[in-house]
């Protein structure tokens, strides 16, 4: 069987422009929204990545008439129908979760395969389900490989997170949208993304306050009709390329940011020596060629997200003693460690903590486990010696647009080959 690997030869200086995408985990979530409109949604700004083409595919699956050209999204779910969603392309996605909330809001009942995606260690929905089950809804998973969600009516109610969840506070608000009355969200997600979609259900007339704070409230409307909305920047994919320019940028400009959503990276960057540039929507990342030792633990936002602690961690084999990385949302998100070991990383992990030491990383055949720990190894191989040929790329072109073609632009020896495996 063929594959698709990326091959990197290091210790290229980068230098030139990157543009960043619309947000993923926006994306992700805003599209299964659209179905819950009763006329056309226009969707601009997207990023293009496999996910984003997986969900429009699970909606076309509903009878959903939509147009992808570009980065613009068109759905008209005028002719929508409430089918059993493929369990194929749901088992390939976490994401597809939200398919549940969108229709449960829109239908009141909905059966869908159990969510897949990145294996990052437990990532149970029991909060998503706790807060269905809040609203009215029966849940009946007891086939094991489907969830069938069903409710006569869908109401208002008071739902206490037990954990900050982004997946679960957007899932709650999207199903409690169109719910009667009012529902009240206490230790919600305060990210950009759950703002954006917060937005986005607003301008098609739902009515919710509170997105951006631990307490959202939504009060219930009984439709929503179409709108045309676009997506915020992409604050991971940023703040890949601010380690990707500091690992070995000259002067690289970043455009389409909001500096205030990567501001916990570029605190730690700048702890560690790099040099940083802000403007109102761009930075100016440049390597430097001597690093501090730096501490990171990874927090729910505002902190430091866990999504980047695998991208910075090559940095940190360029500093002048041991860092220690602490992811504290997914503790057992370490399994580029050992495809960092196998590049001459002096790096362990232990209890959700990486200790990482000063060293020389040397070209290895090494294994992308997921989206970010792709991420990673792309900054490890552009600063190693020699080849880096990294496997599993599906997983990088999940969540990152063109970065083949982009690092090329920006000097980097990278190429993609097809493997026998």
């Amino acid at each position: 069987m063929m594959q698709e690997v990326i091959k990197i030869k290091g210790g290229r200086t980068l230098k030139g422009e990157v543009e960043i995408s619309g947000a993923k985990n926006s994306s992700v979530a805003i599209i299964p929204a659209s179905l819950m409109a009763t006329d056309t949604v226009k969707l601009e700004g997207l990023p293009k990545i496999s996910d984003v083409e997986t969900l429009v595919s699970l909606l076309e699956d509903l009878n959903i008439s939509t147009q992808l050209e570009d980065t613009h999204l068109t759905v008209d779910p005028s002719q929508i129908k409430n089918a059993v969603l493929p369990n194929h392309k749901v088992e390939s996605l976490r994401a597809s979760y939200y398919m549940m909330g969108a229709l449960l809001g829109r239908f009141k009942k909905c059966v869908i395969g159990l969510p897949g995606g990145c294996p990052l260690g437990p990532r149970p929905i029991d909060q998503h389900i706790k807060g269905f089950k809040a609203l009215g809804a029966e849940v009946d998973e007891s086939d094991g490989r489907t969830m069938k969600l069903e409710a006569k009516q869908l109401k208002g109610a008071n739902i206490y997170l037990d954990i900050v969840s982004v997946g679960a506070t957007i899932n709650i608000m999207l199903a409690a949208s169109l719910a009667k009355g009012q529902t009240v969200i206490e230790n919600a997600a305060k990210e950009p993304e759950v703002v954006d979609v917060a937005n986005f259900l607003n301008s098609m007339g739902a009515k919710i306050t509170g997105a951006g704070t631990s307490t959202i409230k939504i009060n219930g409307v009984e439709s929503l009709h179409g709108t045309t909305h676009t997506i915020i920047p992409d604050r991971i994919e940023a703040g890949t390329y601010m380690c990707i320019a500091a690992a070995s940028g000259e002067r690289i400009k970043i455009h389409n940011i909001i500096p205030k959503h990567v501001e916990p990276l570029t605190v730690k960057l700048k702890e560690l020596g790099v040099d940083i540039e802000l403007g109102d929507d761009f930075m100016i990342v440049s390597a430097r060629d001597n690093y501090h030792s730096v501490d990171i633990k990874t927090l729910v936002y505002p902190g430091f997200a866990t999504d980047l602690q695998q991208p910075v961690t090559p940095l940190l084999f360029l500093a002048d003693g041991p860092s220690f990385v602490t992811d504290t949302i997914y503790p057992e998100r370490f399994r580029h460690v050992k495809e960092l070991q196998n590049m001459n990383g002096a790096i362990d992990s232990d209890r959700g903590t990486a200790t990482i030491k000063p060293s020389k990383l040397q070209g290895a055949d090494v294994y992308a486990s997921d989206l970010r720990a792709g991420a990673c190894l792309i900054v490890a191989g552009l600063i190693a010696k020699d080849v880096t040929t990294i496997f599993n790329v599906r997983h990088i072109y999940r969540g990152y647009t063109d970065i083949v073609q982009t690092l090329k632009r920006l000097g980097a020896d990278i190429w993609t080959e097809k493997v026998e495996v």
